[in-house]
């Protein structure tokens, strides 16, 4: 196991001098990583996670600027390494650098590709330096990543790396990097971006054994223990103030809602909370079970975990409250998590899994749902969520892929708008400018903005969706992984439900399609386009209670129509865009 995390006492200010050198180490693996990589996923989306481990496998910290869902699963994939590693007999040595993407065994997914570096210091096993990315293709069975979601089983997913060494004892394993380069569509991309993961694992690793040799090994133990410790207690804390009792809430999945299959549509996330003192338990029984040759499965180490942990840090510990909590395996402590196996959020292999995104998306908003009955000021309303498209195609027999990460947008909050058009939840990605996808693929946006006149009406109104249109310039395919077709996001005390999204195809002959939420690979020729719509968020609290100022300026800045205004909010405005306050007041006084 290496050496063990030591318990010896250790002042504080120390032990914050050495917490701001561990997050400034993650902070710098995150940034060289960005700068080193080839594709826009990870060089602009920063779809990517960087962390420092222990011996035992405990995350000590991470990239502030990576995607939760990338970070968050690190130390399942040193655990589900570390278990491949003892089934074989095989153990970790100098030198070694470990590739890894099971989701049955820790990852996330099938493209999260992790690399994992063990750490040394006088022969004893310290710690792990790992980074995580995804990766635009790996050679599944159509080209792309996301929208593979017409895959059978684990094995149509893609390449699988059961915690393969492509470097052992400093010697690089050549064949493992033919078999990638001869199995993975636009290979020069896709190999360049694991590359530059190594060499940011590797910076991880040496500025780690600095640290240590500035403070020495057990004073670092014992700081990293300390800070886990206080996050620990910090999140304890935050749930022996909530009140005892057990709270249920479901949500639902589009499915496949143009499968004639039942057992394909309308899929039930069932979550039930329950407080106890200071610990947690989030149980999803009641769930529906998992789609055995669809892959909207989650794995239960690596999404579900993950969407669990997230959520409820980021409502019982809100950093403008607390200020900055130590983002470690403290944090996980007191929270317990069951699911029955065989359930969508704890499928058994080699059930799919790789379009697991907005499933887990549904998870974190179903238990913030359960959360609103409980701290009903520290939620949002529904969220919209998201869609992730595949663009690709040939040129001069090289592959080119894209992906594409169409934003969702959060519900209303106490004493707030919802977000609009942002990542949502656990993804925390950025989207791509313009000009980057223009620049480097056959592919025009012709259209970005805000929907006009859609936001959820509430005191606070849900966050607007955004409307997207690319066209291809030149033959190509194109696949998507999405939901919220169907179930729109939820509104709270009083708010209307958001709206549901929307997905267009119009070809280069003018002929228009209604597309699902979800599309297997499709070809497409130059000139067709796609029109994606994003779903809208859930307003919070009676609209009625909305004040009329708030609801001029909406109007002023074209996001509610006088119509809506008038409708909805029971606001009168004329026709130079002021207040009639005296209708106004007649209006809402009748409605009450």
């Amino acid at each position: 196991m290496g050496v063990q995390t030591k318990s010896a006492a250790i002042d504080p200010i120390t032990a914050q001098v050495i917490r701001g050198a561990l997050e400034n180490i993650a902070v710098e693996m995150g940034h060289k990583l960005a700068r080193m990589s080839y594709s826009s996923i990870i060089r602009e989306s920063e779809d990517f996670g960087c962390a420092l481990l222990d011996a035992d496998g405990q995350q000590l910290c991470e990239s502030s600027h990576s995607t939760p869902l990338q970070s968050g699963p690190i130390p399942g994939y040193v655990r589900g390494i570390r278990r491949i590693l003892e089934e074989r007999g095989d153990t970790f040595r100098p030198g070694d650098v470990i590739m890894h993407n099971s989701p049955y065994h820790g990852a996330s997914h099938g493209p999260d590709v992790g690399f994992c570096i063990p750490i040394f210091y006088k022969d004893e096993l310290i710690g792990f330096s790992v980074t995580t990315a995804h990766h635009l293709d790996i050679g599944a069975l159509t080209p792309g990543s996301c929208g593979i979601v017409d895959a059978v089983d684990a094995y149509a997913e893609g390449l699988q790396f059961k915690a393969i060494k492509v470097y052992e004892q400093g010697k690089k394993n050549e064949q493992v990097w033919h078999m990638l380069r001869d199995n993975i569509r636009a290979s020069h991309m896709v190999v360049g971006d694991m590359e530059a993961q190594i060499a940011a694992a590797r910076i991880g690793a040496d500025r780690y054994l600095e640290l240590i040799a500035k403070f020495g090994l057990e004073k670092v133990l014992a700081a990293s223990e300390d800070l886990m410790n206080y996050s620990d207690t910090m999140l304890r804390n935050a749930i022996r103030n909530l009140p005892d009792g057990v709270y249920y809430a479901e949500g639902f999945l589009d499915g496949y809602l143009d499968s004639p299959d039942p057992e394909r549509r309308d899929l039930k996330i069932a979550v039930t909370v329950t407080i106890e003192g200071s610990e947690i338990t989030v149980d999803f029984t009641g769930t529906s079970r998992q789609v055995d040759d669809r892959p909207v499965n989650m794995p239960f180490e690596g999404t579900v975990d993950v969407a669990v942990y997230l959520t409820l840090r980021s409502i019982l510990l809100d950093s403008t409250i607390y200020g900055n909590i130590p983002q470690n395996s403290g944090l996980t402590r007191a929270i317990k998590i069951v699911a029955p196996e065989g359930t969508l959020c704890n499928p058994t292999f080699p059930a799919p899994t790789i379009a697991r995104f907005c499933s887990g998306n549904i998870v974190a908003d179903t238990l913030m749902k359960a959360l609103g009955q409980v701290v009903p000021r520290q939620i949002s309303a529904g969220v919209g969520n998201l869609k992730v498209i595949a663009y690709s195609g040939l040129t001069n027999g090289n592959y080119w892929v894209y992906m594409d990460i169409m934003e969702g947008s959060y519900g209303g909050r106490f004493g707030m708008d919802g977000m609009d058009a942002v990542d949502t939840l656990y993804a925390n990605t950025r989207n791509n400018p313009i000009e980057d996808i223009e620049s480097h693929y056959p592919l025009r946006i012709t259209r970005y903005e805000l929907q006009d006149d859609v936001s959820a009406p509430g005191q606070w109104r849900g966050g607007i969706g955004s409307v997207r249109e690319v066209q291809f310039l030149a033959d190509g395919s194109f696949s998507v992984e999405g939901d919220g077709h169907k179930y729109a996001p939820w509104g709270f005390m009083g708010g209307i439900d958001g709206r549901v999204g929307q997905l267009l195809l119009t070809t280069a002959e003018g002929r228009e399609e209604n597309l699902p939420s979800k599309i297997p690979n499709r070809r497409a020729k130059a000139g067709d386009k796609l029109t994606m719509t994003g779903p809208c968020g859930g307003g919070y609290g009676d609209p009625k209670k909305r004040s009329p100022q708030q609801v001029l300026s909406d109007v002023l800045d074209g996001y509610v129509s006088k119509d809506t205004a008038l409708r909805a909010y029971g606001v009168v405005i004329s026709e130079s865009d002021e207040i009639d306050e005296e209708a106004t007041n007649q209006l809402r006084g009748a409605a009450q």
